[in-house]
C-alpha cells in the first residue's frame, strides 16, 4: 500500500477476510505485508479449516500437524485424486490389487483369469503376466506378498468336477515367476493369506449337516515341491463349527506386536474408556450400558460356552433326544431349528475353551491375531471371528493335526467376535495392525432372523466401521459416503485399503472413495465406468493410489503435489520449443 494510505487495524482485517474463502484469503495475501500477516493468522485459518472440511468442531487438530496453515494445504494437496494412467492390458473385471512392501511391484487380479505383475516406476509397465487357465481356474480374485516380497501368493476359483466350484491358491517366486505351489481353498472367498514369510493359511469346508458345517484353517508350507517327505508341509490350525449356514470366509492376519507403535492414534474423543471385558460387541444395541453387558448363554452362538457351574452340556443334548423320541418337544419346531440346536448343544459340549487373557500385555509379544468373517443367524457374514496364534503353532512342525485333543475338545472356540448387525462386505488393517477397518451393509434395525436362509434387507448405504484390536471396542463413528445395490444373495466383496493417514474404498457406484482416518471426512470421489472393486495405497507413498473396477481398467491416481513435482522433474521438449522459434522467423 501507499505510505500516505491509513492502514486498517489487524482485527478489522481478520473480520473482512473471515467472509472469504480460502482462495480468496491466498489472493489478499499478496497485496502487502500486512494482509499477508492477517491472511496467515492461525485462527482464521482455523476457522476456515472447519468450515470448508465441516468437521466437527471438537475434534482437535492431528497430532502431526505444525499449524491449521499447513493442515488445510495438506488435506487440500496431498489427496491421490488426479487420474495420471490407465491400465488397459486386463480384457475383463479387475477385482482386486495389492502392493509388495517395498512399494516397487503390485499385482492384480481379474475375471479373465490372469495375475498380472507391474512395474511402479515413474511411469506403471507391466512386468509379467501369469494365465492360471490350465490349471483350472475361472478366475484370479485376490493377491499377496509376503514379508520380504520374494513370493506371491494367488487366490481364485477352482472349476472342479461336474463344473463344481470351489478355491484354490498358487504361489508364485517374484525371482523367476515360477508357480511354486498349489493348495485347494475351500469356499473360494477364504482368499487365504500369509501367516509368516514362507506359510500361508488356506481353508477347507466339512458338511455336517443341512445348514451345519465345520471350517477346519490349515497352515502350508509355501515350497510343499521341493520338501523333503520327512517334513510336514501342512498342520491343522483351528477346527471352527458353524451354524445356520454360516462358514468362516476372508481370512487375514494382525501382529499384536506392533500395538504399541501407532501410526495414528484414533481415541481422541475417548468415546469407549470402559473396560474391555466383554467377549461380544454387539452394534445394535441402543446404549453403551447395553453393549457392555455380557451376552446370556442361550443364544445360538459358538464362540459362547456355558458357565462350568451349570448342567453338563451332554446331558442337555441327552435330555433333547430324549424329548424327541417322547414327543415333548414344542410341535412348531421345524427340522431346521432342530438341527440348529442340536449342533449348539453338541458344539457346547465338544469345543475347547477360549484362550486367557486376549489382549496382549507384552509389547514384546509374537502373538498374531487370526481375523475372519463369519456369523451365526444366517449364511451371510455377520460377524468378525478373532482366534489367537500362538508363537508355536507358526510353524507346520509337529502333528499334521495340530495339537492332541481330548474328547470334549472337538472343535476350537474363538477368543472374540464382534457383531456387525449387517452383511460384511469388506475388510482391511492400517499400517500398524493397530486399527481394523470394516465394509459393511446394515440389516433393519430390531429385524428377528427366523430361517437362516433367508437373511434381513441389507442397506444401499455402505457402513465404514472401525474397531481398535487392542482393546477390542469400535472406535469414532461409522464413514459414510460410498453405495452398494446388489442383493444379499448376490452380495460380493469390496475391497479397501488403509494408509498412514488415510483410508480407500471402492463401490457400486461407480466411484472410489477416499477418507482422512484422524478427522472421519470424505476428502475425495475417484471416477470409473462401472463398479470399483479395489483399491491399494502405495505402502511407502500414501499419495499414490491405484483403482480396480469392472470397467477393466486399473486407473492410478496421485495428488496434486506429486503431478507438480513429477512434471517439474521431466526435462523440457528443446525440439518443440526449437520449432516454435523457427516458425516465429519464417
Amino acid at each position: 500500500m501507499d505510505a500516505g494510505c491509513p492502514r486498517l487495524p489487524d482485527t478489522v482485517l481478520f473480520e473482512i477476510f473471515l467472509y472469504l474463502d480460502h482462495a480468496d484469503v491466498l489472493s489478499v495475501g499478496l497485496v502487502c505485508q500486512q494482509w499477508r500477516a492477517v491472511a496467515r493468522d492461525e485462527f482464521l485459518w482455523k476457522e476456515l479449516f472447519y468450515r470448508y472440511y465441516r468437521v466437527s468442531r471438537d475434534v482437535p487438530r492431528h497430532p502431526g500437524a505444525v499449524s491449521w496453515y499447513d493442515e488445510f494445504q495438506r488435506l487440500y494437496d496431498t489427496i491421490p485424486c488426479v487420474e495420471v494412467q490407465a491400465l488397459k492390458e486386463h480384457n475383463d473385471q479387475v477385482l482386486h490389487l495389492s502392493f509388495s512392501h517395498s512399494g516397487c511391484l503390485f499385482a492384480s487380479c481379474s475375471k479373465d483369469c490372469t495375475v498380472k505383475i507391474w512395474s511402479n516406476e515413474l511411469d506403471i509397465s507391466l512386468q509379467h503376466s501369469s494365465n492360471m487357465r490350465p490349471y483350472n481356474w475361472s478366475y484370479t480374485q485376490f493377491s499377496q506378498f509376503n514379508s520380504d516380497d520374494s513370493l506371491l501368493l494367488v487366490s481364485g476359483v477352482f472349476v472342479g468336477p461336474h463344473n463344481s466350484s470351489s478355491g484354490e491358491i498358487a504361489v508364485i517366486s517374484m525371482e523367476n515367476f515360477t508357480l511354486l505351489s498349489r493348495v485347494r481353498n475351500k469356499p473360494y472367498d477364504v482368499f487365504g493369506c500369509w501367516l509368516n514369510e514362507t506359510n500361508l493359511i488356506s481353508g477347507n469346508l466339512h458338511r455336517i449337516g443341512r445348514i451345519t458345517s465345520c471350517s477346519v484353517l490349515w497352515l502350508n508350507n509355501a515350497f510343499q515341491g521341493i520338501e523333503s517327505e520327512n517334513v510336514n508341509v501342512v498342520k491343522r490350525l483351528f477346527k471352527i463349527q458353524n451354524l445356520n449356514a454360516s462358514t468362516i470366509r476372508t481370512v487375514m492376519v494382525a501382529d499384536c506386536s506392533r500395538y504399541d507403535s501407532p501410526d495414528l492414534l484414533l481415541d481422541y474423543e475417548e468415546q469407549l474408556a470402559a473396560s474391555s471385558t466383554c467377549p461380544v460387541f454387539d452394534l445394535g444395541s441402543d446404549s453403551e450400558e447395553e453393549e457392555a453387558k455380557p451376552k446370556p448363554p442361550p443364544e445360538p452362538a459358538v464362540q459362547e460356552l456355558p458357565d462350568a457351574g451349570g448342567v453338563p452340556e451332554e446331558h442337555g443334548l441327552q435330555q433333547l433326544f430324549d424329548d424327541i423320541m417322547e414327543g415333548r418337544v414344542r410341535p412348531a419346531m421345524t427340522e431346521t431349528e432342530l438341527e440348529t440346536k442340536v449342533a449348539e448343544l453338541f458344539v457346547r459340549s465338544r469345543t475347547k475353551p477360549p484362550e486367557p487373557n486376549l489382549l496382549p500385555t507384552d509389547s514384546n509379544s509374537k502373538t498374531k491375531y487370526l481375523i475372519f468373517t463369519t456369523g451365526c443367524l444366517t449364511y451371510s457374514p455377520h460377524q468378525i471371528g478373532i482366534k489367537r496364534i500362538l508363537p508355536h503353532q507358526m510353524t507346520t512342525a509337529g502333528p499334521v493335526l495340530g495339537e492332541e485333543r481330548r474328547s470334549d475338545e472337538f472343535f476350537d472356540s474363538l477368543d472374540h467376535v464382534i457383531d456387525i448387525h449387517g452383511h460384511i462386505i469388506g475388510m482391511g488393517l492400517s499400517p500398524d495392525h493397530r486399527y481394523l477397518y470394516v465394509n459393511s451393509r446394515a440389516w433393519p434395525q430390531d429385524c428377528v432372523i427366523s430361517d437362516p436362509m433367508q437373511p434381513p434387507p441389507i442397506a444401499e448405504e455402505i457402513d465404514l466401521h472401525v474397531f481398535d484390536l487392542k482393546t477390542m471396542k469400535e472406535v469414532k463413528r461409522a464413514l459414510r459416503a460410498h453405495r452398494a445395490y446388489t442383493p444379499n444373495e448376490e452380495c460380493f466383496f469390496i475391497f479397501l485399503d488403509v494408509s498412514r493417514d488415510f483410508v480407500a474404498s471402492g463401490a457400486e457406484d461407480r466411484h472410489g472413495y477416499i477418507w482422512d482416518r484422524h478427522y472421519n471426512i470424505c476428502l475425495a470421489k475417484l471416477q470409473h465406468d462401472n463398479v470399483v472393486n479395489s483399491v491399494a495405497f502405495s505402502p511407502v507413498e500414501q499419495e499414490l493410489l491405484l483403482t480396480a473396477s469392472d470397467d477393466t481398467t486399473i486407473k492410478v491416481w496421485r495428488s496434486p503435489r506429486a503431478v507438480r513435482v513429477r512434471q517439474a522433474r521431466r526435462p523440457r521438449p528443446r525440439k518443440l520449443l526449437f520449432s516454435w522459434l523457427m516458425n516465429q522467423k519464417s
